[in-house]
């Protein structure tokens, strides 16, 4: 008896709509709903159904509930369902004691609170299912002593007849019987003396490890369950052979018990599903890669259109207006601000668009590290000081020595300090640092570049080398930027033979971004 499987309950009302009202507050239960009319036609359901408990309405024509209770009770298939009677009438207690004489287990009083019914009818219909259980379980376990009365003949007739795989070995693993479909998967016939089993037909390829796990399981004596392809005359099959220590009454070890079971089908349908999740995998990659693209493009049209609208505005405000040589002055400027930033906007989708169709090409040349990181921090020197921002470096003299192209050099370090200047509070300081790394006998060159700004959060982490990957990737974000400063970074180091990682330990945290590359021990 599952919990899901409906159960009777009568509803007995000469009034239609007492018997509507009741089904629309047991319905919910979602149990076989029995509605009579009468005391009659309740009488005439139990002559066919069971029920886990009757609602019967005091006052009916005929045979009012009383009545009809005490002919319930009357019947011996009936005697003990659960009654509960309903009355709009009378709260006498003489009438609740009359009920509760006749066997009932509750006396209502209408209107009838729906909570409360319902609640009440659903513990006789538990109670109905569990006594329903028990009994199927008294039944079953009936059975189950009767088949273990059996003779050994009725063992040997089921192990004939099994869709398994069953044979038994003694302590050394000899096969001593396998049944019919034992013989059948393995092709291996046991008066064979020759035969060593199941072994001799293991596929070449998973021989080695099936023979010594088996070999393992009789040493051991423990539980054995592994799967591997069996080769047979014409054919090629997956099986899945299990196998158990036989103990004597005395805990001695008599053998082993096993079942072969042929699972060919079902490692199918386990190539088939991995082969639906990797197209699924691959096709929620593709989605996500085309909604980023999607925000690139929606960031692009704005951070675009940001210092165009300054430029327009002050062209048309220079076209218009007779400014003074001052004003003048303010304006050019920020028209060059603004255009520069365009021009770094769109150098930055260039070098994307090279880096994609794989023309990214490096002029090599023996460079020197103190020298590049000190040009770019004199270079970004203004702007770190609009943010009252302080550098701080430590060089290391050993690790100066590079080879690589110096304008993607400096390329990579301006993208790492615009970041950290940007993402660095007010009054902030930025740390710089050049050591000399040693790594399975080879030398690189180590830069840091250490802020103490908002920091990053760990979801994101894993994916802040991404093209067109922001943490905030709204139009309404607080920093401006594309999103491809990192990515240029990542590839731009890789070209040089080095590595690039970023390290946070989460928001408000700060971040370090450090670049190794490979030293140049004697420069030409």
């Amino acid at each position: 008896m599952q919990s899901e499987t409906q159960v009777n309950i009568l509803l007995a009302d000469d009034e239609p709509e007492n018997l509507i009202a009741l089904e629309a507050v047991l319905e919910g239960l979602g149990q076989n709903l029995v509605k009579a009319n009468s005391g009659e036609d309740v009488l005439r359901y139990l002559l066919y159904q069971d029920f886990a408990v009757i609602l019967l309405d005091v006052q009916m024509p005929k045979l009012d509930g009383f009545e009809t209770a005490m002919m319930i009770r009357q019947r011996e298939r009936s005697h003990h369902t659960p009654i509960i009677f309903l009355t709009a009438f009378s709260t006498s207690d003489s009438l609740m004691c009359k009920g509760y004489s006749l066997g009932a287990v509750d006396y209502l009083f209408k209107p009838i609170d729906p909570v409360i019914l319902s609640s009440k009818v659903s513990v006789f219909v538990d109670l109905y299912k569990k006594t329903l259980e028990v009994q199927r379980q008294g039944l079953e376990l009936a059975a189950i002593n009767a088949e273990l009365r059996q003779s050994e003949e009725r063992f040997r007739t089921l192990s004939a007849c099994s869709p398994v795989g069953i044979f038994l070995t003694d302590i050394e693993g000899h096969c001593t019987y396998a049944n019919p479909r034992c013989q059948e998967i393995c092709g291996f016939n046991l008066q064979d003396n020759s035969s060593q089993g199941w072994l001799d037909f293991v596929h070449p390829e998973d021989q080695e490890r099936a023979i010594a796990n088996w070999l393992t399981h009789l040493r051991d004596g423990h539980e054995y369950s592994d799967e591997f392809r069996l080769q047979r005359q014409d054919s090629t099959c997956w099986l899945h052979l299990r196998s158990s220590p036989m103990l004597s009454n005395v805990d001695t070890l008599v053998g082993h018990v096993g079942t072969l079971e042929d699972i060919t089908e079902r490692k199918q349908a386990e190539t088939a599903r991995a082969q639906i999740i990797q197209e699924q995998v691959a096709r929620r990659e593709a989605e996500t890669a085309n909604r980023l693209k999607d925000e690139f493009l929606a960031v692009l049209s704005h951070e675009l259109r940001t210092p165009l609208n300054a430029i327009l505005g002050w062209s048309r405000l220079l076209l218009t207006k007779d400014f003074d040589a001052e004003k003048t002055l303010r304006a050019l400027e920020t028209i060059e601000r603004n255009a520069k930033s365009q021009a770094e906007l769109v150098e930055d989708i260039l070098d994307v668009s090279l880096i994609i169709q794989g023309k990214l090409r490096l002029q090599l040349q023996p460079i020197d590290l103190i020298q590049l990181i000190t040009s770019v921090l004199d270079s970004l020197h203004p702007i770190a000081e609009s943010k009252s921002i302080q550098f701080e470096t430590e060089f290391d003299a050993t690790a100066a020595n590079t080879a690589g192209d110096s304008g993607r050099l400096r390329q990579i370090l301006r993208n790492l300090l615009s970041n950290a200047i940007k993402f660095s509070p007010e009054e902030g300081k930025i740390r710089v640092r050049l050591t000399k790394q040693q790594d399975d006998e080879k030398s690189f060159a180590q830069i840091q570049v250490i802020d103490h700004g908002i920091g990053i959060e760990p979801d994101f982490l894993p994916y802040v080398f991404d093209r067109f990957r922001q943490a905030d990737s709204s139009t309404t974000r607080s920093y401006s930027g594309l999103g491809l400063g990192l990515a240029i970074v990542r590839h731009l180091t890789e070209l040089h033979d080095g590595t690039v990682q970023a390290e946070s330990a989460g928001e408000g945290k700060g971040a370090t971004f450090t670049v190794n590359l490979p030293l140049l021990e004697q420069p030409t």
